[in-house]
């Protein structure tokens, strides 16, 4: 049956094709048009017969109930009232086509009293008789797009199977929303087609076009976030508990959402991150390596040998407990100063036994005391003071200075309070306060809004 309606259809297309083709080609030569002419006489009873013809035409029509008709000697004067403005051009074209008409006088005015507006009156109830007439038509359309926005949400709600296809929750919840949108699209579409409102479905999807593209201008920002939580919730690019330093924002992971990335800072409060500025930054996790290297400075006297300060300092960072063999400690001459030469010394510790802070606040002390036992300077900034009495503001006594001050070895000496380092105080076990705070805040749980992104069952990028 279909193959026989499109072969119906080709054949009317055809036809006026071939029409044309057959059709000789026309005169390059442009034709005269003809002039018609008038007669130099006018018959007994014309005058009557074209009045009689045009009144019968305009009887037919309702636009011209209440014009009237007037001919002498073939010129036609029209005169009363029609409901629209171009019912006056109309009547006009009528009157020229009939045989005999010399000219037109077109004395038509539109009607705009309010009697006039009766028509529209009854246009209008027209229209509500339609539509009563249309409303089971209406309802089955409804029903229609009810059973496919009801079968949609149903598909939608399998989310142990979307679960399964899409690679995280995130991903799924996005798979039912949209399948949920097309479904009350495509429904609505399909019941407007059943009624015939096509035009109504044309401006509603270019007026739903133009409303989705000021918005997506107006919440670029919120957009933006969204398709970063998506992004992000695909490459996992940390675990809860990592510590890490998003740009210089520094803290561990507590959750990540559709929205945010919350970090709890070291010390100790929430920070909120947009997603769509975490997907751009530079991320540092000190938590996937668990060996981690420090390193400080320190200056040893410049007549003093500098290497063989760099070979003390690196047997004395060997020598403890809490600095790895493998990578080995390292020091390193990296400038010549003022008064002293600089030494930078590098050890790498396990973060799962040693906590970083506290290896770099015992090993400093350690190399400090090594270096100073071997005999090694370690001088200080030496400022120069000048006090000009030609070029100082207020009055400058050099003898009473002089004698109010003394040298610092003649100054009497302070007792030094004798302080005594415990085992304790040499413990460089790791610090967790932060890690738990965060376990525990993770036990609490989030809001349904906050669901947590980060899937420990994946691979971190």
């Amino acid at each position: 049956m279909i193959v026989r309606i499109l072969f119906l259809l080709a054949l009317l297309i055809a036809a006026p094709l071939s029409a044309q083709l057959v059709e000789p080609a026309p005169s390059e030569e442009p034709q005269p048009t003809p002039t018609q002419t008038i007669a130099a006489t006018q018959g007994a009873g014309d005058d009557d017969r074209i009045a009689s013809r045009i009144s019968g035409i305009f009887a037919a029509l309702p636009a011209f109930e209440q014009v009237s008709v007037e001919v002498n000697e073939g010129v036609v004067a029209l005169s009363g009232t029609v409901p629209a403005e171009e019912d006056v051009a109309r009547a006009e074209e009528i009157v020229s086509r009939v045989a005999g008409v010399v000219t037109v006088e077109n004395g038509l005015e539109r009607d705009v009293s309010l009697a006039a507006g009766t028509a529209g009156l009854t246009s209008l109830a027209d229209r509500w008789s339609d539509l009563v007439r249309m409303l089971p038509l209406i309802a089955v359309a409804l029903l229609v797009w009810a059973g496919i926005v009801l079968l949609g949400y149903l598909i939608a709600g399998l989310g142990a199977l979307w679960r399964r296809i899409a690679p995280n929750g995130f991903l799924a919840e996005l798979i039912a929303s949209a399948i949920r949108f097309i479904a009350v699209v495509g429904g609505l579409v399909i019941a407007l087609d059943m009624i015939g409102a096509t035009a109504l479905l044309g401006a509603v999807l270019g007026g739903a076009g133009v409303i989705g593209l000021a918005l997506g201008f107006a919440m670029r920002e919120t957009v933006e976030n969204y398709v970063a939580s998506l992004m992000l919730s695909l490459r996992q690019p940390f675990r809860a508990n990592d510590h890490v330093l998003i740009d210089d924002l520094e803290g561990r992971v507590i959750r990540l959402t559709s929205r945010a990335t919350v970090l709890m800072t070291l010390d100790g409060n929430h920070l909120r991150i947009p997603n769509g500025q975490v997907f751009k930054a530079v991320i540092t996790n000190y938590t996937r390596n668990p060996q981690r290297r420090f390193e400080f400075d320190l200056g040893v006297d410049a007549d003093d040998d500098a290497r063989a300060a760099r070979k003390l300092g690196r047997d004395t960072l060997a020598g403890l407990d809490f600095v790895l063999a493998d990578p080995p400690p390292e020091a390193r001459i990296i400038e010549v100063g003022d008064s002293n030469v600089v030494i930078r010394f590098l050890g790498w510790i396990d973060q799962s036994r040693t906590d970083w802070w506290k290896a770099k606040t015992n090993a400093i002390p350690a190399v400090k005391t090594a270096l100073e036992d071997a005999g090694f300077g370690l001088p200080e900034p030496i400022y120069r003071l000048r006090f000009d009495p030609r070029s100082a503001s207020v009055p400058f006594d050099s003898g009473t200075a002089a004698a109010d001050a003394k040298p610092r070895d003649e100054q009497p000496s302070q007792p030094v309070r004798q302080i005594t380092v415990t085992e304790e105080d040499e413990d460089v076990r790791p610090t967790d306060e932060i890690a738990q705070m965060v376990d525990a805040e993770r036990r609490q749980g989030g809001s349904e809004q906050e669901k947590d992104l980060l899937d420990h069952s994946r691979p971190v990028e």
